[in-house]
Order: structure tokens, then sequence, then C-alpha cells
């Protein structure tokens, strides 16, 4: 009954469920009158935002080289500063729908391969310049050109033609695809005044924050936008981001008050820090995942039995019961999840086989020199202990791993896609493709 009732109140934070189908509903849970009262009362509290103050957020993923450019937003202290002062055409809601924000519709033609986008009136950059159709045009010019090195890079090159059309921006895709607003959430496509073509790093949007410091690896200080035209959001004063990569530290400064939130939670003190007076931990499910990529162009990962022997080499249960505590599944060797819609079941799960995988390691002829996996604490909650777990499950098999325990501070930089085999993460897309 209490898992329901939990749920009920938290459909009533949401914004719901009202107070009469509240009511119902925990009358047919057995809850008496007075107590079902309370408890809507108190939930509907907690769905009205405080005002004012500062919002500190400490979090992992920062490092001296970050830039506010958001085509080559990489990890989540950049993700989390665009937040502050950029938006999107259309974010994607919790729920999986399109949520309009600087296109205040979306429409498109009956094959779905050209897309109209009309574009907010009223809303201004930090600048003062008001948003144009023609800021949006340049905004997706710099995320085609290869020079900008964007994230989204992959997302524009399906693009055919991109014009504006009076207060509408247009594309028309190579082939049709229902799913292109969700691909305009993209969090590098972040629009900027003409593009961001002047200063791509100057941290100008049109968010709710302004940048008022910007101390990269160290803290980003944010305050609020006195002409933001959205009044639904932006509800504190200040946000700052403060960049805390070592673990401890994180949840030192959560219990310290130092943060009043956090990222990146290690499970093993995951149940502990919950029982800390005035904390709770959320465990959010969604597409996300802990990964070792390998570059497959790149020796000796070039060659695919070597890389399937590392496959059957890992223990993905071990590493779930151990490192994540259970707050997690196991992967599968490839990025769709349960999380989207169109995840395929019947894809037989592969598991850790020393004999399988010592076979395999036989067969791609490797000379037997150490095969370096790069880590680090940053990487994701236990990248450090995962990894070692994969040396001695790798070993089992005669595959000699060396763990390289590599700094935080350039980590995203130096190490992630330019060290051929590493620990990463992936957030996840709003859809498969």
């Amino acid at each position: 009954m209490t898992n329901q009732l939990d749920y009920y109140a938290g459909q009533v934070r949401a914004g719901k469920m009202t107070r009469r189908d509240f009511m119902g509903k925990a009358a047919a849970l057995g809850v008496s009158a007075v107590a079902a009262s309370a408890l809507f009362t108190s939930a509907a509290r907690a769905a009205d935002p405080v005002k004012g103050g500062t919002l500190r957020i400490g979090s992992v993923g920062g490092e001296s080289t970050n830039s506010l450019d958001p085509a080559v937003a990489a990890s989540q202290v950049p993700y989390h500063n665009l937040n502050q002062f950029a938006e999107t055409l259309v974010d994607v809601t919790k729920d999986g729908d399109i949520d309009p924000r600087l296109a205040e519709s979306v429409e498109s033609t009956a094959d779905a391969k050209t897309w109209m986008f009309k574009i907010r009136k009223g809303v201004q950059f930090h600048n003062g310049k008001d948003l144009t159709p023609e800021d949006v045009l340049a905004t997706m010019q710099r995320h085609s050109n290869e020079a900008s090195q964007s994230g989204a890079l992959g997302i524009m090159k399906g693009i055919e033609e991109m014009k504006v059309d009076g207060d509408n921006f247009v594309v028309t895709l190579t082939t049709p695809n229902a799913d292109l607003p969700y691909l305009m959430a993209d969090y590098h496509l972040m629009i900027q005044p003409n593009g961001g073509m002047d200063d791509p790093a100057a941290g100008i949007g049109t968010g709710c924050y302004m940048l008022e410091a910007n101390e990269p690896g160290v803290r980003h200080l944010w305050k609020k936008n006195p002409n933001y035209w959205d009044s639904s959001r932006g509800h504190v004063d200040e946000v700052e981001i403060i960049v805390i990569n070592d673990p401890t530290a994180r949840m030192a400064a959560l219990q310290s008050g130092q943060a009043h939130i956090v990222n990146r939670v290690d499970p093993k003190v995951a149940g502990l820090l919950g029982r800390a007076p005035g904390v709770k931990v959320v465990n959010v499910s969604g597409p996300g995942h802990y990964v070792f990529i390998m570059h497959c162009d790149t020796a000796p990962f070039d060659n695919n039995d070597l890389r399937m022997a590392l496959k059957y080499a890992i223990n993905r249960q071990e590493m779930v019961d151990k490192i994540l505590r259970g707050y997690g599944t196991v992967g599968n060797d490839f990025p769709i999840n349960k999380a989207y819609p169109l995840f395929d079941d019947s894809i037989p799960q592969r598991e850790y086989d020393a004999a399988k995988a010592a076979e395999y390691y036989k067969k791609s002829g490797h000379d037997g020199s150490p095969i370096i996996l790069r880590t680090a604490d940053g990487a994701f909650p236990g990248a450090v202990e995962a990894a070692q777990l994969f040396q001695e499950s790798a070993k089992a098999a005669g595959i000699p791993l060396e763990i390289k325990r590599e700094p935080n501070d350039g980590y995203w930089s130096e190490v992630w896609n330019k060290q051929p085999f590493c620990a990463s993460y992936w957030g996840g897309r709003p859809v498969q493709d």
C-alpha cells in the first residue's frame, strides 16, 4: 500500500492528479480521510517551486579545459552549463513527449521529409538581440560544418537543405524521418545569436540564467535572466555549479550543505547517504549506460576476434552486483536498452564465458603484450573497481589486461575519444536513431 500511495503523491507533485482523484484512490487503499487530506496537502505544497536563493550543484565531469561552446560539450558540467544559458528548438519531457521551446510549433509534410519549425517571437538573447529564424539557421549551419567539431554533426548530415521562410526554420531531409523533432532536442544544438559564429564560447543564449563567473574545472555561477520569456522556469536567483570530481568529496559536500544537489552517487554509499537527515537519493532509469569503449579502427581492436574475446571476458552480472549494488541492469554490447520503445528483447544476452574468450583470443593471434585499459574515478561511479574486475575475469581467459588509472582532470579531453580503450559513459539520446 505504501508504494502505491507514494506513487499517487508523486502524481500530485507532478500536477497530474486532482485532490478528488487522490482522495478516492487513497480511500480505496484504506487510508482515512484525515490522513489522506494531510498527505495531499503536503504533496501539493511540495509541487510549488521555492522562489529566490542560490541553488548549488556539486557535479562530477568538469575540467580546466571545458568550454561553453555547445558544439563540443561532452561531459556533465558542460551539459549543466548549457542548460542554464541556452535552449534548443524543442525539448523532450520525462514522458517522452515533444515540448516546444524556441520553436512554438512543429509541422511536417505528409512524408515526414520536410519540417517547419515556427520560431517563437518575443524572445531575447542575453545581449539584448531578438531571436530570429536566421539565428536558428546560422546555428544549424555551424553545427553542419566539420570544423565546429560538433557532437551533433551526425544529425546534421541527414539534412539536405535548410532555409528561412518567414517565421519558420525549414528543414528538408535526405530521407524521411518522423523522429526529427526529437533529434533537434540534442543538447549540442543550443540556439545562439548569429549561430555562435562570432564567439561560440561566450555563454550567450536565451536561457533562464546569464553568465556571472566562469572558472572551468572549479565553478560556474549563473544569475537569473530578468528578461526570460518563460515564467514557469528559473525560480532561484542564482545557480552555482561546483566541480567536485572526487566521489567522497562530492558526498561530503551534500551532507555538509556545501551543495544542495550532487550527481553520480556512488552505489556503495547510496543506502547510507539516503539515511542522512535531509538527504534524498533519487534512482532514475533511462537510456544511459556505462561502457568500456574500443576504437575498432585502431590496433589491436581492429581485430574482431580480439574484440569478441574481450566481450566474452567481461562479467557483467558481477559488475552490476559489486559495482552498481543492484542500481542497474546488465548490458549487451549495444546502446539500446529497455528505456527505448524499440528495444529488442529477443537478442540473446552475451554472458561471461572464459572458455569462449580464450578461444577467440587465441584465434585473434594477439602477441600477448598487455592490452591497456584506461580508467578514472570520474568516468563513472566505480569505474576503477569495474576495470579491476574486468582485469581479473579476463585473466581467467588468459587475456592480459593492464589497467591505467588516469587523473580526472583532462580525462574527457585527453583520454576519451583519443585513447583506443577506456572507461566511459553515455547519457543516451531521445530516440533510437
